[in-house]
């Protein structure tokens, strides 16, 4: 098998084809904190496909690459990053989506719109909680969020601020949506992104792979999780 692709020079979108490889980023310990995005009961649960009609079976065999993804792939690489980080004594945060009420009606607009975005999780539900696998710990931080963003309606740019925190290695689903959207506004507010590409999912490989093209060395460097853990301090 033929060795896989530096990050320096992987996922190049057409803006960024011809430009020099970038320098690898220096972590800084106290600066440095892994945020883990929506992984949570309600996206890796699954019906017994026994139970259902033909129409829902179709749907459950098209996500199946998603969950073989999500638990041959992505969570072992989360659990490491996770291992690393509080071994080393950095920062770990978590978001997820949650809302307030039990009915919803504090969703931002996105999340009540029909269709496979519109999601009622609240807070204190099964459903809503980070999977078992990767769970917070101590008095690690979690925030709630009806936002894809992750800064977006929550106080979390604040308390990276209060901890000193520059560099963010984020990681979680969905590729190109709640991950996407956090690392953009990241960006925007001057943050150092770094996004573990095997430790994190889309719906589909395809969508998965285009985001990250998308993404990559404008909002971000997109590295696997053994590169990030080689740049660990």
């Amino acid at each position: 098998m033929a060795p896989r692709e530096s990050w320096k020079s992987a996922y190049r979108s057409l803006y960024y084809r011809q430009a020099p490889e970038p320098d690898s980023p220096v972590l800084e310990r106290g600066k440095l904190a892994l945020l883990v995005i929506d992984v949570q009961n309600a996206y890796l649960a699954r019906p017994d496909p026994a139970t259902l009609d033909s129409a829902a079976r179709s749907a459950y065999a098209a996500w199946t690459p998603f969950h073989e993804r999500m638990q041959g792939t992505v969570i072992p690489t989360i659990r490491r990053l996770l291992d690393r980080f509080r071994q080393g004594g950095h920062e770990v945060l978590y978001a997820r989506i949650a809302c307030q009420t039990v009915d919803g009606r504090d969703r931002s607009l996105s999340q009540k719109k029909p269709g496979w975005n519109s999601v009622l999780l609240p807070k204190n539900a099964w459903e809503s909680q980070i999977v078992a696998q990767i769970a917070p710990q101590d008095d690690e931080i979690v925030v709630t969020k009806t936002t894809d963003s992750a800064l977006t309606g929550t106080n979390l740019r604040l308390m990276l601020g209060n901890l000193g925190i520059t560099q963010v290695v984020c990681c979680g689903i969905f590729t190109d949506q709640c991950v996407s959207s956090t690392v953009r506004s990241l960006a925007d507010e001057s943050f150092a992104v770094i996004v573990v590409e095997d430790a994190c999912a889309a719906g589909s490989d395809t969508l998965h792979h285009h985001e990250l093209e998308v993404i990559n060395m404008i909002y971000c460097h997109v590295m696997s999780g053994d590169e990030v853990l080689d740049l660990l301090p």
